[in-house]
């Protein structure tokens, strides 16, 4: 009987339980003055609060309640919140406008703050950035840069003065990946790093994983730098942009069809080269030295299921000196994307994209005029889907394949030059991956997020490719026709994260990864410049591999109105690629016999302290780290520092709202010098003093540091017409950072060696930009 009556209540309680019927909440968050979908936004059910998600990079979400009566919460930073009760008895879409928050009062510590991502998602090694708090850090010049901003961030080193590399958690410069709009970005710097390619007036918003990369992300070792285009105002036309020192920006946004399509351009140039036009020096007078950048953007939304995306960005450098040299690079990418909603569970998005980088460098000189060329060109297919299995799972799967034309290098001459006319064989190949992964919540405090990656390049013909041994010597060369295969490399990258979470503010998270490259970039410098050489994994350069071990404790407080993370991590880096001592990198046909392979090895720990809310907010970051290296043909086969090791780097940012007018803001940075290579000795052939090295960077550059503030003056409200005036000044106690120490023969001592540092910014250097909007 006892038996029989459990048996009952079991049944019962099965029955009960499939009784409880359970309905969708789907929608798109957008700004309700523009239609710009909002990424990221937050949406909770009070009623449960574990129940919470965001809208994915298009502005959809996607909720799996019982039946019953709720109240829904909507949250976006720096916009006011909106609550709205719902009875749910049937699937639901709930389309939400956000406010921007215009009045300091909104600014005001509210107990229904949502809870931030860093406690409950177990996602790490991720920074959101507000364009907002971007466009108020004073920058070199009044030019709003994400990429200077990025480098205030912990785990992120900037390449140093005159250059927009960085470095994240000790990988080199051309192991992150820069995508606009889904497009490779593959030199993200003007005049040679001073400023970034990303004009920020265009940018919706930013993403940095540094750590734990979702597996719809590769190609790439240190991290991913996910960058989104503004889609354009669909409700009202609007011009914007600004008049600066150097160069002017000008952006206008409206609808194509009003609450359904809209469209975006933006366009930034300096014009140093009209003053140039105006030199009584007649050389000057016929010079070149300008920049410039177009961004473009339409969509148009057929239905709440199907919509489509195009955009792309164009820029280019022109640097030349009448009848002497000219050389110019740029960017072109191009995307067209459709998105397109099968349910309310299953959301598709498919993407064809283009990007192309080159360069050019000419000489005009009669007997030494040649024109050196470079250019590497992918074209993308990108299918990514999103499947919600209900609040505990979301499933994302896709695949990508990427074919890239790789042009190293040409130079072409006149008979009477005194250079050669030189050709290096394109190369042609295919990097395609698939990925799964999966976010799964276990319960109110332990959530995963794990997923794997299948990735692999395929080199092909035509082409003659060498084969060299260890110390650079011919073993083999072998022809091949055009599609021909010649080498494949298959790679299975794994990713893992967790998080556990012990009460609302106060989380604790681990996370593995295994990223490869097969893109990488040859330098002999530690700055970028237009003339980088990029070359694909083949039959000497293998695929470089890092496994990453992070873990790290995050909490919020004060009502979330501030955030804490605490963060340690370890890298092993396989198949890093080296120069010889002595190597020719550039337009050279043997390049790869040049090269040392070896191994590496990062590790340290990251402090964040930020405030987000309230009339003063910013945040503090510091990193301990140690970067190093091992190659056989290096240093004795011994590890020793990279160039870009720093034991110590500190960032203080501060923006403060004094009233509705003035807001200003400050920004301190410092950092251990750089690992560098000094000469050791010195000998004397015909009269020329040549100096010998031994150990590779065992010296250091003197330790950097600057302070740069800044102040915004809002005019006054207009109807239609809106301006402000940006003021800054760059470096305010003038402090001399070391750019490059060079060594040659003292001019005052016979017989001794001096040393010759420079720096590119040795003085103050103020800015004033207005900026408009009607």
């Amino acid at each position: 009987m006892a038996k029989t009556l459990l048996s009952f209540l079991l049944l019962l309680i099965t029955l009960c339980s499939f009784g409880q019927k359970k309905y969708t909440i789907s929608g798109t968050i957008k700004d309700g003055s523009t239609g710009e979908q909002l990424i990221g936004a937050t949406i909770r059910i009070k009623e449960l609060p574990q129940s919470g998600t965001a809208t994915n990079s298009y502005g959809f979400y996607a909720l799996y309640p019982a039946e019953g009566e709720y109240t829904l919460l909507f949250t976006y930073t720096g916009y006011q919140a909106i609550e709205q009760k719902v009875s749910l008895h049937q699937n639901m879409v709930i389309n939400v406008p956000l406010q921007l928050k215009n009045d300091l009062k909104e600014v005001v510590i509210r107990a229904d703050k949502p809870n931030n991502d860093n406690i409950a998602s177990p996602q790490m090694g991720v920074e959101k950035l507000n364009m907002a708090q971007i466009n108020q850090v004073p920058v070199l010049l009044g030019e709003r840069d994400i990429l200077k901003t990025i480098s205030l961030l912990p785990g992120v080193k900037s390449a140093g003065e005159g250059n927009t590399g960085f470095y994240v958690r000790g990988g080199g410069a051309d192991q992150n990946l820069i995508l606009l709009d889904e497009a490779t970005v593959y030199n993200a710097s003007h005049f040679f790093g001073f400023f970034s390619t990303f004009n920020s007036d265009a940018i919706k918003d930013v993403s940095l994983y540094k750590g734990g990369m979702p597996a719809q992300f590769g190609g790439r070792l240190s991290s991913v730098l996910d960058i989104k285009m503004n889609e354009g105002n669909n409700k009202d036309y609007t011009v914007q942009g600004g008049l600066g020192l150097i160069s002017s920006r000008i952006k206008v946004e409206g609808p194509i069809v009003k609450d359904k399509g809209s469209f975006m351009i933006s366009a930034r140039r300096t014009y140093i080269d009209f003053f140039l036009k105006a030199s009584s020096d007649s050389t000057v007078k016929g010079s070149s030295i300008y920049f410039y950048d177009l961004n473009a953007k339409v969509n148009y939304h057929f239905d709440d299921k199907n919509a489509i995306y195009l955009s792309g960005y164009f820029g280019k450098d022109v640097l030349g000196l009448k009848n002497t040299f000219g050389t110019n690079w740029g960017n072109a990418t191009g995307t067209i994307r459709f998105n397109h909603l099968f349910n309310d569970r299953l959301f598709s998005n498919t993407s064809v994209i283009y990007s192309n980088y080159n360069y050019v460098i000419q000489s005009f000189i009669s007997n030494d005029n040649f024109k050196a060329t470079s250019q590497i060109t992918d074209v993308n297919l990108k299918e990514d889907l999103a499947y919600s299995m209900g609040n505990n799972h979301t499933l994302k799967f896709g695949l990508n394949i990427l074919h890239h034309d790789i042009s190293p290098g040409d130079v072409t001459s006149s008979p009477s030059s005194t250079f050669n006319t030189v050709h290096v064989e394109k190369r042609y190949g295919y990097e395609n991956a698939a990925y799964v992964s999966d976010e799964w919540k276990t319960g109110n405090k332990l959530t995963f997020l794990y997923g794997l990656r299948l990735s692999g390049l395929f080199l092909l013909g035509p082409g003659t490719f060498k084969t060299y041994d260890t110390d650079g010597n011919l073993t083999s060369a072998k022809t091949y026709t055009s599609g021909q295969l010649v080498r494949s490399y298959i790679n299975l990258e794994p990713r893992f994260s967790a998080s556990y979470t012990f009460n609302e503010a106060n989380s604790v998270k681990f996370s593995y990864n295994r990223n490869t490259q097969n893109i990488h970039l040859l330098a002999n410098s530690t700055s970028n410049t237009p003339t980088d050489l990029y070359v694909m994994s083949s039959n000497n350069i293998k695929p470089e591999i890092a496994d990453q071990f992070s873990t790290g404790w995050f909490s919020n407080f004060k009502d979330n109105t501030y955030e804490f993370s605490a963060e340690v991590y370890y890298k092993w880096l396989q198949n890093q690629i080296d120069y010889k001592d002595g190597a020719q990198l550039l337009v050279n046909q043997g390049v790869e016999s040049q090269l040392t392979y070896g191994t590496g090895r990062a590790y340290g720990l990251e402090l964040f302290l930020k405030k987000k809310y309230g009339r003063f907010n910013g945040w503090i970051g510091y990193t301990l780290s140690r970067t190093e290296r091992k190659f056989n043909a290096i240093n004795n086969g011994n590890y020793y520092p990279a160039s870009q090791d720093r034991t110590h780097d500190v960032s203080v940012v501060g923006i403060y709202q004094l009233n509705k007018r003035w807001t200003f803001s400050g920004a301190f940075v410092y950092g251990t010098g750089n690992a560098v290579t000094y000469p050791t000795g010195k000998y004397n052939i015909g009269g020329l003093t040549t100096f010998s090295y031994s150990e590779r960077n065992g010296y250091r550059l003197p330790a950097s540091n600057r302070l740069d503030i800044g102040a915004t003056l809002e005019g006054k409200q207009h109807k239609k017409y809106h301006s402000s005036w940006t003021f800054g000044l760059y470096n305010v106690y003038a402090h001399r950072d070391p750019y490059t120490v060079t060594f040659r023969d003292s001019k005052t001592v016979p017989n001794t060696t001096e040393a010759v540092e420079t720096s590119i910014f040795a003085t103050r250097i103020p800015s004033v930009t207005w900026n408009f909007k009607f």
